[in-house]
């Protein structure tokens, strides 16, 4: 693999010599940066960084060299929660909102979840995955490295395989390093309203063992909420999930608090997704784990509804991760910098925090905060380096531009 030296850095932002695998409450305050920096990266990872005075080059060098004058260099975002694998846009559900109508409302109606699974099962694998690969290359562009992408679009036993297909072929042919999550808990399918067991032993009998077969998915997760799935029986599908070797994660706390949080927290959850509402069992609950809450407030943005106490959460000396949860119905996006922008403008977080939760934190909310996350020595070389910007707030500060002019995946050059 090729050799690259990035040089004359203006700034080397989320450097770690420690490595660390996430940062809570006043941590995050703590953004490590190098002025006028370095890295070297060799075989794909990242092999050394440091002062500009600390660099030598030899004429053999065999280096590809990128001069990075007035620029900064990123660890390269992790988005922990996204549903980029589907059919078509719900822009009619967008208008209806605008109308008057809630995000339940027009989900009783037919629309919402239900709408892109109908959608969903009509389409071919081949066109899922064409799509999907649209949508990597936009993230790409916009500084992800990584992303985890649920099913749950599918809601039959054959249209969430399919989409958990979909994922694996993703994975093998895309430079992102990805995460499969398998969410056939999504929402309860129109046929199985007035026996949702029935539905619940589908995915634990019959998707679930083809799912270890084929290691279609690294993860198991519920939509555990009210009109959704109960605590109860969030339970019982994590648990099934766990059997096979998947690690559990939850969606939770988006609209009430049912006592979803507590479930995934003793599951051994590795993150609890949405929390727009918590309350303060809610909190010391998730002080006694190593469960991972994730924000997502491009939802918030785009529904109209509360935005995730984040804050709060970190004042109980708890860590907090951000991802797009990129979706056809709530956050049609996948724009990490406006995630990070929309934390610092409406969480009122600091940049060093939002920047934090973007990248080693939602690395950990992953699994793969030892490999990506920071700038550290023998990590992937996931980079990304900006235009010519001021400071490394100016990022959060300029929501409407795209910053980023050079993506590394992989120790190459996208």
């Amino acid at each position: 693999m090729s050799k690259i030296t990035i040089q004359n850095i203006k700034e080397l932002v989320g450097i770690s010599h420690s490595g660390i695998l996430l940062k809570k409450g006043l941590e995050m305050n703590q953004l490590s940066t190098i002025q006028n920096a370095f890295v070297i990266i060799e075989n794909g990872l990242i092999k050394s960084f440091g002062k500009m005075t600390d660099l030598t080059l030899t004429e053999n060098d065999n280096s590809t060299v990128i001069d990075a004058k007035n620029k900064l260099v990123f660890p390269s975002w992790c988005d922990s929660h996204t549903h980029l694998v589907f059919a078509a846009p719900r822009d009619n559900e967008f208008v209806d909102r605008i109308n008057g109508l809630t995000y339940e409302e027009i989900a009783l109606k037919g629309g919402g979840i239900l709408n892109s699974a109908e959608k969903l099962q009509e389409t071919s694998e081949d066109d899922l995955y064409d799509s999907a690969m649209i949508r990597i290359h936009e993230i790409i562009k916009l500084g992800t490295g990584a992303v985890e992408v649920k099913s749950g679009y599918g809601l039959t036993v054959e249209a969430e395989l399919k989409m958990l297909r979909v994922i694996k072929r993703l994975k093998q042919n895309s430079p992102l390093t990805i995460k499969a999550n398998f969410l056939g808990a999504h929402a309860i399918p129109k046929k199985y309203k007035a026996n949702r067991k029935k539905y619940i032993d589908l995915i634990i009998n019959e998707m679930i063992p083809v799912i270890k077969s084929e290691g279609l998915s690294e993860y198991i997760d519920v939509f555990c909420e009210t009109n959704y799935y109960t605590p109860e029986e969030t339970d019982r599908i994590l648990k099934a999930g766990i059997a096979i070797g998947l690690t559990p994660k939850i969606h939770v706390n988006q609209f009430t608090t049912i006592g979803g949080i507590q479930t995934g927290i003793n599951n051994n959850a590795l993150s609890v997704d949405h929390l727009e509402i918590v309350n303060k069992e809610d909190i010391e609950a998730l002080k006694k784990s190593e469960t991972m809450p994730t924000l997502l407030p491009s939802c918030s943005f785009f529904l109209g509804i509360p935005y995730a106490p984040a804050k709060e959460l970190i004042e109980n000396n708890l860590p907090i991760a951000l991802a797009s949860d990129y979706n056809p119905g709530s956050t049609p996006s996948g724009n990490m910098n406006f995630v990070v922008s929309l934390a610092c403008i409406k969480m009122k977080l600091t940049p060093e925090q939002a920047i934090n939760a973007a990248t080693i934190n939602s690395a950990y909310a992953m699994g793969i905060s030892d490999k990506l996350g920071s700038i550290e020595i023998g990590k992937k070389a996931n980079v990304f380096i900006t235009k010519e910007i001021n400071s490394y707030a100016f990022l959060p500060y300029s929501f409407g531009s795209n910053l980023i002019e050079t993506v590394i995946l992989n120790g190459e050059v996208q």
